[in-house]
């Protein structure tokens, strides 16, 4: 194990994967998001800014909770968040719908399927023991 930095609070902890929190700032994190979730549910029309504002979470932490698609946003335009390869306005994820069809097909050809194996016949008296007489 090492021992790290919290980047939340300072204090030295075990690091032992994941983000560079102790524990008690990963539950305070989960925390918020919680709250926020709440939030969105009880007004899913609310921007990013007024998210902000009222449940004091950063505009940044927010965005990180759609691009882990915890998060979703009910307006692509509204967030801000943008597709990482061709930058159209997406809810939730890092990639939009199209590119993501893209991808998956690219990624599909690239993978060398098994050939079928054929059996080539082989001649019965070929192999056969033969006596001169």
């Amino acid at each position: 194990m090492e021992v790290m930095s919290c980047r939340g609070c300072g204090r030295l902890y075990n690091y032992v994967g994941g983000a560079y929190l102790c524990d008690t700032c990963k539950r305070n994190l989960e925390e918020k998001f919680q709250n926020v979730k709440r939030y969105l549910d009880e007004n899913p029309n609310a921007s990013m800014g007024q998210v902000s504002e009222d449940m004091e979470v950063s505009v940044k932490q927010i965005k990180q909770w759609i691009r882990e698609e915890r998060l979703s946003l009910s307006d692509a335009s509204a967030g801000g968040v943008l597709c990482e390869h061709c930058g159209r306005p997406i809810c939730t994820g890092r990639y939009c719908e199209k590119c993501k069809g893209v991808m998956q097909s690219t990624f599909a050809g690239a993978i060398d399927k098994p050939k079928e194996v054929v059996e080539e016949k082989k001649d019965r008296n070929a192999n056969r023991m033969r006596f001169l007489q």
